[in-house]
């Protein structure tokens, strides 16, 4: 794979901080693990120290490893695709279906479903994760795009980036909010007390702003849209839980209702708008709420 250069601007940044800031649909870890396999050159010199501080100036040459032989298996799996051309396919990913293989989960996934559906991917993300240009939690439903090319990956990923990409959420939340409309700013990072859920910190945490818009209220609940400005792991949940409204049937954030037959959170990915990479045609997708979450609206209206 050809290498890029690039010339660091900032005294004593990071080199993986400076590296995920130029290539940002690369994960933190995955160009650490570059950086240790010996892939990054600064100033012509292997660097093998992710914390290495870089000077203005500097040349950082860029190897990336081409992507692994494919070995996650194709599954017949049935998807709902919203769209589908030569570079991206539109979906509306089902409660309970995990996105990509991972630990304990390398069966039954939206990339298994994927790999038996299409053969054109993007290999950015490597054997796990191909075409992958976000991700959408296991028990969170709605609208997801996927990038069918490497080039279509790199622009799409960048619309993320910069917020090009807009995504809306449906929530149902416990408790009724004030506000008929509002902003939620807090950091996120690893919970303190539990390694397993992310929380609103103070140290070590990334910014995160979420808005949101009450839509209808009920007797102890409420319908909210939500709109993310940033893109942390587990956002709407962890937000909507720290100022006092967790999602409805949230185990990890909340409490389950035992009147729902809904497994897990009342989270839906209800809109996405994108420019399409190749023609930049202004795309509009919305996903139907999903069974479970209009039968827990009607359980609340009664």
């Amino acid at each position: 794979m050809a290498a890029d250069t690039l010339q660091s601007e900032l005294e004593g940044e990071r080199l993986d901080r400076f590296l995920v800031n130029a290539y940002p649909d690369k994960s933190r870890s995955y160009i650490q693990k570059c950086i240790v396999d010996g892939c990054i050159r600064v100033n012509g010199k292997m660097v093998l120290k992710a914390n290495c501080r870089l000077h203005a100036g500097e040349s950082v040459e860029v190897d990336f490893p081409p992507p692994e032989p494919l070995e996650v298996a194709a599954e017949d799996i049935p998807l709902d695709i919203l769209y589908e051309d030569s570079d991206v396919i539109v979906v509306n990913k089902a409660r309970g279906m995990v996105v990509h293989p991972a630990a304990g989960a390398y069966r039954g996934t939206l990339v298994n479903a994927l790999l038996y559906h299409t053969k054109d991917l993007s290999g950015i993300n490597g054997v796990l994760r191909p075409g992958i240009v976000h991700r959408l939690d296991k028990d969170t439903s709605g609208v997801m795009i996927v990038a069918k090319n490497d080039a279509a990956h790199h622009v799409l990923a960048e619309e993320i980036a910069t917020k090009t990409a807009k995504r809306k959420y449906l929530a149902i939340v416990c408790g009724n909010i004030p506000a008929e409309k509002g902003t939620i700013h807090g950091a996120i990072g690893r919970s303190p007390t539990d390694r397993k859920k992310m929380a609103v910190v103070k140290e070590n945490g990334k910014p995160a702003t979420t808005h949101f818009e009450v839509l209808k209220r009920f007797r102890e609940h409420c319908l909210v849209r939500c709109e993310l400005t940033t893109g942390r792991t587990h956002q709407i949940r962890v937000h909507l839980a720290h100022i006092g409204h967790p999602l409805l049937n949230d185990p990890a954030y909340g409490k389950i209702d035992k009147r729902l037959s809904m497994k897990g959170q009342a989270l839906h990915s209800s809109e996405l708008d994108f420019l399409h990479p190749r023609t930049k045609e202004s795309m509009h997708f919305e996903a139907p709420m999903p069974r479970d979450m209009e039968e827990a609206l009607r359980l609340l209206e009664s």
